[in-house]
C-alpha cells in the first residue's frame, strides 16, 4: 500500500462521529441526565445520517452506559442515582458482608491548591493549575473506615468548595450540578502502612497495614476530572471486583 492509499489517521467511521455528536450534546446540556433523546429518525434527519447510522452510534452507547433505552418509549441519557454509585463504582466492602448502604461521609476540610506534581500528573495539568481538595473520610457501622483525598480541576469544579454540604455520593452531585458524568475510572491498588493523620482519623496506630486505591475519573467527553487516594483499614474492608 502506497503513502496516498494508505486511510488517514484521523479517520471514524461515520457512527462513531455520530456518537461524538451526541456525548458533545450532552456534554453541553442540550440533552441532560434522564431526558429523552430526539427519535433514531430525527436524529437521523438532523444529522444527515442514515437511520441505520445512528442506530450503530445509540448501541454503541448504551453497551458504554451513555444511554439507557425503554421498550416502546425511547432512549434517554443515563443518570447516576445513589444505588448505581454504590454497586458500579464504590468498590470497597465491609468484612461483616454489609454492602447495601452507601457509607457516609464526614468532611474534614475543602482546599483551593496547586497541584502538586502527582496529582498534576494524573489530571493531565500543569503544578500552576489550580485543584479543589476534599479531605472526608467514609463511616461504616459507627466506623472511620476510610481516609479519602479528591483533587478536582478547578476549572470544571468552580465554586464547589463554596458549597455547606456535600452528598455522600459525588458522582451524582457531579452530574446534576456541574453536568459533568463519570464515564469510567481507573483503579491501582496498592498496600501500604499508615502514617500519623490515618491513624488520627481512622482512630488506628501508626504503621497499621491500610488498602490504598488511586483513582482516576473520566468524563463523557474525554476530560480527566477526579484523582482520588483513598486508604482503607484493611481489616475492616477489602475492594471486591465481580468478573462477568
Amino acid at each position: 500500500m502506497t503513502q496516498e492509499n494508505r486511510p488517514s489517521p484521523q479517520f471514524k467511521p461515520l457512527y462513531e462521529q455520530v456518537k461524538e455528536l451526541i456525548i458533545e450534546r450532552i456534554v453541553e446540556g442540550v440533552w441532560k441526565p434522564g431526558e429523552v433523546l430526539p427519535s433514531e429518525f430525527q436524529l437521523a434527519d438532523r444529522l444527515n445520517v442514515s437511520q441505520g447510522t445512528v442506530r450503530k452510534a445509540l448501541n454503541t452507547l448504551t453497551e458504554e452506559n451513555v444511554v439507557f433505552r425503554r421498550q416502546g418509549v425511547g432512549t434517554f441519557v443515563s443518570k447516576h442515582t445513589l444505588q448505581e454509585m454504590l454497586f458500579h463504582f464504590f468498590r470497597f466492602k465491609h468484612n461483616n458482608g454489609e454492602s447495601d448502604t452507601l457509607p457516609s461521609a464526614d468532611i474534614i476540610d475543602i482546599q483551593i491548591l496547586e497541584a502538586e506534581p502527582k496529582v498534576a500528573q494524573a489530571l493531565h495539568l500543569t503544578t500552576t493549575d489550580k485543584v479543589i481538595r476534599l479531605h472526608r473520610v467514609r463511616i461504616i457501622n459507627n466506623e472511620p473506615c476510610i481516609r479519602e483525598l479528591i483533587y478536582l480541576p478547578h476549572r470544571y469544579f468552580g465554586d464547589l468548595h463554596l458549597e455547606e454540604t456535600l452528598p455522600h455520593a459525588l458522582y451524582n452531585f457531579y452530574q446534576n450540578t456541574f453536568n459533568i458524568s463519570i464515564r469510567n475510572a481507573v483503579d491501582s491498588i496498592t498496600a501500604v502502612l499508615s502514617d500519623e493523620i490515618d491513624a488520627q482519623m481512622l482512630s488506628i496506630d501508626v504503621g497499621q497495614p491500610l488498602l490504598e486505591v488511586e483513582r482516576v475519573a473520566t468524563a463523557l467527553d474525554g476530560r480527566l476530572v477526579e484523582y482520588s487516594i483513598s486508604r482503607a483499614h484493611s481489616s475492616n474492608m477489602h475492594y471486591e471486583v465481580k468478573i462477568t
